[in-house]
């Protein structure tokens, strides 16, 4: 029988059997039914089984494996070559967290535990053959011991393809589960796994445990709470992995995605929405309470955040385990989890970082060969903390035996040795470049999208790229799924770099970021030449007294952001010419009416602002490259781009007032995003469309536009159009010249007649064109739509790789 792999060469399935008992029956059912589920399943050929010793390609098949089904037959255990296949499966099974299910087809578990029966008979004569205290027979004897205990299916007289449909719907939810990405090097965790499993009690199912792991910042604890979480959590109806708790419910919305979150890893496809985080405990409560689950709460901070995600124990089913990792020891207390259920999770053995830091030191053989005296001297400043050993030991590979010596005389001038020294040596040993890149991501960028601090870096012309690349190689950020993350320690080290400027004096620090130390500033006209970025981003709406002066001494200035902040005073603020990035949603109308005003302004975002807007306005803004007016009620004209000859973004999204485009968006040059989305009184577009560069162009919502522009010449720029929505009646013939098009969205636009012939010419048209919603009555075959020839939709179909939608 054949056997199937998947894309990257490993499988889903191995399948060990004695095929004298199963293979022209139950086995052959149970690999179709795997295959038709796209479970691709490994089935070795019996006959090309030569000796006793499994071959080098059966071994690797089983290594490579996510699960291993062992079909317990009658004479399963007369085959020599049976007994260490499954020997070989319960090794990486202990190793490799390999996942295996014990089939009983026609036989007891007990006969196969003890063994008896068959089982028993075929034992002795194993024993006869090798020796009753053959290490062999030994191994082979716990084996069965091991395996036959596992949780699994006992088939005898039921209907097989019942049967065979249970085990396939239950492979297919586990195959579903994914596990976490650990650490790279993860030294030390299996002893701790050991003892945490211990304290789970994983065996009884009687009630639900709740335990805590606590420690400092930076001793492994959300990395041994994955390891554990990736060994158990397949023994579970569902489980959830809840990251960085503390940091998330610190935002806007507070509790309620979070909650959000866990329902939907814990019943994913429900779909459930909460309104707010009252409603949030009721459904986690009624949904969960007869399931049995696994849920990890990572970095909490406050019993607010447990009360909400894991109230009480009733919540959940039975034989349930919540995991909460935390550096306040006292919430456990006050939740009521009692000092036993409680681990401290202690710094590494000497053994234990010596081994973890050479992981990191010398990645690869020495080719440097370092003094143990000093490797013994960087051990002792990092003092077994996990995250201490991995930068330290980073920072110093592959640098000679004197930068060592320099490196570590260095730490020792320091009076504190405690962690925060030895992530402060990385630090030094930037360039005064990727320093600023790092402060300013430690202030203010972590967690956030990496595109977005990519823009907002290389508008103060920082050399970005090479920066990132550079603070990721030092072990200082993570690039996460599109976000930038950090260690909380490594993060204070940076914030405490800030506030060692000026340690009692927020006007000496060019960055300020904490609430205090900006209401102080700018309510009292304290700003300094020291200052040079503010970022404000609170939770909830406040109001601060900003004088007309309180930027008036911040010549330096270049990012200001102030996300729900609102000035009590009625006024026009001057704000200096260096700023290179305004982000200030809901800001007062006359923000912009100072003059001079901001010359070197590379991003603005005003959006849901009341700014009132003459033309004159941006006639200083040449370097704008970023401008954001969404969703401001006063925008009834757009501004001239010929003002701003560098933009590359325009989002006016939601302006519903807006109701012509200038006449200088068909021409520009460098624009790339025009985003016009749910202007619904937009009813003009320039006569021609002309801008080389432009790459996307939503006009989705845009109900009174009837017109869509000529194109008299090719531009390749264009990939993406959206006109779903609107009143456009017809394209020009000209659509043939947006010759790099890959997206054209024409859902609902119910005005639709024609569809030019020149349509089917769009030789890159191959990601989507939509056309749902543009008929009263779906078309029949060979009948004309509208006006559309079916012969061209026809021809468009040859065009289109994916989806060609006529109606829904």
């Amino acid at each position: 029988m054949a056997s199937s792999r998947n894309l990257e060469g490993n499988y889903h399935v191995f399948l060990s059997f004695r095929g004298t008992d199963v293979r022209n029956n139950f086995l052959g059912h149970l690999y179709a039914a795997l295959e038709r589920e796209g479970i691709y399943t490994y089935v070795d050929r019996e006959e090309l089984r030569k000796g006793e010793q499994i071959t080098p390609a059966l071994m690797k098949a089983i290594q490579d494996s996510r699960i291993a089904i062992i079909i317990f037959s009658e004479d399963y255990a007369s085959s020599p070559w049976c007994l260490e296949e499954v020997a070989k499966i319960m090794e990486c099974e202990e190793q490799r967290d390999l996942l295996v299910f014990p089939v009983f087809y026609k036989v007891d578990p007990r006969e196969v535990r003890t063994p008896r029966q068959s089982y028993r008979k075929a034992m002795v004569k194993h024993e006869r053959k090798f020796g009753k205290d053959s290490e062999k027979v030994k191994r082979w004897k716990k084996a069965l011991f091991d395996a036959g205990s596992l949780f699994g299916w006992d088939f005898n007289d039921e209907d097989e393809a019942n049967f065979i449909k249970r085990i396939v719907k239950e492979i297919s939810m586990h195959l579903q589960q994914t596990p976490l990405d650990v650490a790279k090097h993860p030294v030390g965790i299996h002893p701790r796994i050991v003892d945490l499993e211990s304290m789970l009690n994983l065996e009884s199912d009687d009630d639900v445990l709740m335990i805590g792991l606590w420690g400092q910042g930076g001793i492994g604890k959300t990395t041994l709470a994955k390891a554990l979480y990736n060994r158990i959590f397949r023994q579970f109806e569902a489980s959830c992995f809840l990251v960085n708790v503390r940091e998330t419910s610190n935002d806007s919305k507070y509790l309620v995605p979070l909650q959000e979150n866990l329902l939907s890893q814990m019943l994913p496809g429900k779909g459930l929405t909460v309104f707010n985080d009252a409603r949030g405990i009721n459904l986690i409560q009624d949904r969960l309470c007869h399931k049995k689950v696994l849920l990890v709460l990572d970095d909490v901070n406050d019993i607010k955040q447990l009360s909400a995600l894991a109230g009480k124990h009733e919540w959940f089913g039975k034989g349930s385990r919540i995991i909460i990792t935390t550096r306040d020891k006292h919430l456990f207390a006050v939740h009521g989890i009692d000092k036993d259920h409680v681990y401290e999770v202690e710094t590494l053995k000497d053994w234990e970082a010596l081994k973890l830091f050479n992981k990191h030191a010398f990645p690869r053989s020495k080719e440097i060969v370092i003094r143990r005296d000093l490797v013994d001297s960087a051990l002792h400043y990092a003092n077994g903390l996990p995250l201490a050993l991995e930068v330290l030991g980073s920072f110093l590979c592959g640098r000679s035996e004197q930068e060592w010596e320099n490196a570590l005389d260095k730490l020792a001038k320091i009076p504190d040795k405690n962690i925060n020294d030895v992530l402060r040596l990385s630090y030094d040993g930037l360039e005064d470049y990727a320093k600023e890149i790092f402060l300013d991501i430690t202030c203010f960028f972590k967690g956030k999208s990496i595109e977005y601090v990519m823009k907002v870096l290389n508008s103060c012309h920082f050399y970005t790229t090479i920066g990132v690349q550079v603070l990721v190689e030092r072990s200082l950020i993570t690039i996460g799924r599109a976000t930038i993350e950090m260690h909380d320690l490594i993060q204070l080290m940076g914030m405490d770099i800030v506030k060692q400027q000026c340690h009692n004096d927020p006007r000496g620090r060019n960055r300020l970021w904490l609430y205090e130390d900006i209401r102080n500033v700018l309510s009292r006209d304290m700003g300094s030449n020291a200052i040079e970025a503010i970022v404000l981003d609170l939770p909830k709406t406040e109001a601060i007294y900003i004088g007309p002066n309180a930027f008036g001494n911040m010549r330096r200035l270049r990012l200001l952001i102030m996300i729900n902040v609102h000035i009590s005073f009625q006024g026009p603020i001057c704000l200096p010419n260096e700023l290179r990035w305004i982000e200030w949603p809901e800001c007062p109308p006359w923000i912009l009416d100072s003059s001079p005003g901001p010359k070197k302004l590379v991003g603005l975002d005003l959006h849901k602002s009341n700014v009132q807007f003459v033309m004159e306005q941006f006639k200083d803004f040449t370097n704008l490259k970023l401008l954001n007016l969404s969703e401001c009620p006063s925008m009834v004209c757009m501004p001239d781009l010929d003002l701003t000859p560098n933009l590359e973004e325009l989002h006016l999204y939601q302006c519903k007032n807006l109701e012509r485009a200038h006449k200088s968006v068909a021409y520009h040059a460098k624009l790339q995003l025009l985003n016009l989305r749910g202007c619904s009184n937009l009813h003009h577009l320039p006569d021609v469309l002309q801008s080389k560069n432009l790459d996307f162009f939503n006009l989705d919502g845009c109900s009174k536009l009837q017109r869509f522009p000529d194109i008299p010449n090719n531009i390749k720029g264009l990939r993406d159009l959206c006109l779903k929505g609107t009143s456009i009646e017809e394209l020009p013939p000209s659509i043939e010249n947006l010759v790099s098009l890959e997206n054209l969205n024409l859902r609902n636009c119910k005005k639709l007649a024609n569809l030019p012939s020149s349509i089917y010419k769009l030789a890159n048209l191959m990601r989507d064109l939509h056309l749902q919603n543009n008929f009263s009555k779906p078309p029949t075959r060979g009948q004309e739509i509208g006006k559309i020839p079916r012969q061209y939709l026809e021809l468009i179909r040859t065009k289109v790789r994916h989806t060609l939608s006529l109606s829904d």
